[in-house]
C-alpha cells in the first residue's frame, strides 16, 4: 500500500538540518534522501520553506484524570487529537493510584480509558504509597508493562503524596530496576500550613493559590528530592520546575556531578502570577500546582533552558472546565481544581518564544520538545528521531503564518485558554502519526483507538 512522502522539506534534528524528501510506509520512515522515487499513489506532501520535525513527545499530561472531586476535561481521544493538532504525536501520561490501592487496579483503569487515544501512548506509575506490596507491583508493571518511570508526590499530603521515607524506598526500588523516579516537589505539609491561615483570614480568592505555594516551598522539596536520589546513588528527573530556588538546587547538584534532569513548561516560562489578579474568577483558569511564579523567576528558567540545565518542556496539561469545575472553589481557592490545557499549543508556542525570539536554536527546539524526552524515557530512537526505521510521527511547519491563539478556535475540551491572545508565529500545517496523515491545513483526521501502547526500555 502505497505511504506519504514529504518533499522539499528542511528536515530539523536535534544535531543537524537538510533539505531532503522522507518516505513513510507501514507505520515507519523507509527512505530519506533527495528528489526520492516513491511508489505510485503515495500521498505527496510540499513542505518547501517549511520545516520538517520529528513528532512532539508530551511527557507529561493527565488525560481524564480523577482529582478533587471531578475529572480532567480532556479525555484520551479529545486530549491527544489536540495534541496532533498542534504537533504533538506521543504522550506519557500518569497512572496514579489512591493512596492503599493497588498499583494493579490503578494500572487496568488507565489501560482501559487510553484505549480511545488517536495517537501512541505511555504512563509513568506514581507511587502514592509504599510497602511490600508496591515493591511487588512496581517490579511487576516493570517487567510485564514496560513501564520504566515511577513519579512521586512530595505535595498532597494525606492523599497521593508519600513521606521521605517511603520516597527513599521508592527509589531504592526503581534503582534495583534501572528505573527512573521523576519528583513533583512541593513540601506539602508546609502548602497545607500556609492554606489554613490563609483561609481562616478570609483570604480566599485565586490569588491567595499562588501565595500558599511559594517558590521557597518548591525550592526546599526539590533540594531534597535531589538529596534522597544522592543517598541512593541514582539520577531523578523533576518535573514541572518553574522558579530561581529549585533551579539554584539543580544547578548545585550538576555542580557536584550528580545527574539530574529537569522539566519545566511553556506557562512556567511565559506567564507571570499576576494572572491570579483577573477579575470575576478568572484567575481561577491559572490555578496549578505548583502556581505561576511572580516575574524574574522566567528568565531564570529560559536561561536554564538555553544552556542546558532543562532537559524537556512538557504541557502538565490538565484541563478544567471554568463554567462549572473551577467554580468549584468560587469561595475557597483550595477547593479549584488544579490544572490547565497545553496541548495543542506547546510547539507553536516554543517555536514562537524559543526559536523566533532568539533563545533558542532550532536544534534545541527539537531536542528539548521532542528527542530528549525520548532518550530520557526509553522511546528513542523509535521515537524523537528523523531516521530510517524510526515510527513515522512527524509535523511539518511553515514559519510563516502569524494567530492568535484562542479558547474561541482551540481542540481542548475546555473553554478557557491560558494563552489567549498570544501571538504564534508559524503553524503546524501536517502532522503525520504512525505514518498516516492525521492533520492536514486545520483538518484533523484522527482515528479514534488508532495510537498504540508504548512498552519502554
Amino acid at each position: 500500500m502505497p505511504g506519504v512522502v514529504i518533499r522539499n522539506g528542511t528536515i530539523v534534528t536535534a544535531l543537524d538540518q537538510y533539505v531532503a524528501d522522507v518516505y513513510c510506509e507501514d507505520g515507519k520512515i523507509t527512505a530519506i534522501g533527495p528528489s526520492l522515487s516513491v511508489p505510485q499513489g503515495s500521498e505527496v506532501i510540499d513542505a518547501s520553506g517549511q520545516y520538517v520535525f520529528p513528532g512532539g513527545i508530551d511527557a507529561h499530561t493527565h488525560m481524564e484524570l480523577p482529582f478533587m472531586g471531578t475529572v480532567s476535561a480532556d479525555d484520551f481521544f479529545t486530549g491527544t487529537a489536540a495534541g496532533v493538532a498542534g504537533g504533538t504525536t506521543t504522550i506519557l501520561d500518569f497512572i496514579i493510584p489512591n493512596r492503599n490501592q493497588s498499583l494493579l487496579a490503578a494500572r487496568d483503569f488507565w489501560m482501559n480509558n487510553a484505549k480511545k487515544a488517536v495517537a501512541d501512548y505511555g504512563f509513568h506509575m506514581a507511587v502514592t504509597w509504599y510497602g511490600e506490596q508496591v515493591e511487588k507491583e512496581m517490579r511487576q508493571v516493570h517487567a510485564e508493562d514496560g513501564i520504566s518511570s515511577f513519579k512521586v508526590f512530595m505535595a498532597y499530603t494525606g492523599a497521593i503524596g508519600v513521606d521521605d521515607d517511603e520516597m527513599i524506598g521508592v527509589i531504592d526500588t526503581a534503582a534495583s530496576l534501572g528505573a527512573l523516579v521523576t519528583a513533583h516537589c512541593e513540601h506539602g505539609l508546609a502548602v497545607q500550613a500556609l492554606q489554613r491561615k490563609l483561609v481562616a483570614a478570609g483570604k480566599t480568592t485565586p490569588h491567595y493559590h499562588a501565595e500558599s505555594r511559594p517558590s521557597w516551598v518548591e525550592g526546599e522539596a526539590t533540594n531534597r528530592a535531589i538529596m534522597l536520589a544522592k543517598c541512593a546513588g541514582q539520577p531523578i528527573y523533576i518535573v514541572h520546575l518553574t522558579c530561581r530556588e529549585s533551579m539554584e538546587a539543580v544547578a548545585r547538584a550538576r555542580a557536584e556531578g550528580q545527574l539530574v534532569y529537569v522539566e519545566t513548561c511553556p506557562q512556567y516560562l511565559l506567564l507571570d502570577d499576576r494572572v491570579y489578579d483577573k477579575p470575576d474568577f478568572e484567575g481561577a483558569a491559572y490555578v496549578m500546582s505548583p502556581p505561576i511564579r511572580p516575574i524574574g523567576h522566567q528568565d531564570v528558567l529560559w536561561s536554564a533552558l538555553g544552556c542546558g540545565l532543562i532537559h524537556t518542556v512538557a504541557t502538565d496539561h490538565c484541563p478544567f472546565r471554568q463554567h462549572d469545575q473551577k467554580r468549584m472553589g468560587l469561595h475557597d481557592f483550595t477547593k479549584i481544581p488544579n490544572g490547565a490545557a497545553g496541548i495543542e499549543n506547546r510547539m507553536p508556542l516554543m517555536y514562537t518564544y524559543g526559536v523566533a525570539a532568539g533563545r533558542l536554536t532550532l536544534q534545541q527546539f527539537v531536542d528539548t520538545c521532542c528527542t530528549r524526552p525520548a532518550k530520557i524515557f526509553g522511546l528513542y530512537p523509535r521515537k524523537g528521531a528523523i531516521l530510517v526505521g524510526s515510527d513515522a510521527d512527524l509535523f511539518v511547519y511553515d514559519p510563516t503564518p502569524r494567530s492568535t491563539i484562542s479558547a474561541a478556535t482551540h481542540r481542548h475540551n475546555c473553554d478557557r485558554n491560558i494563552f489567549e491572545g498570544f501571538a504564534i508565529q508559524g503553524a503546524v500545517t501536517h502532522t503525520i502519526v504512525a505514518g498516516r496523515l492525521q492533520f492536514k491545513h486545520g483538518d484533523l483526521r484522527v482515528e479514534r483507538g488508532a495510537g498504540r501502547y508504548l512498552h519502554r526500555t
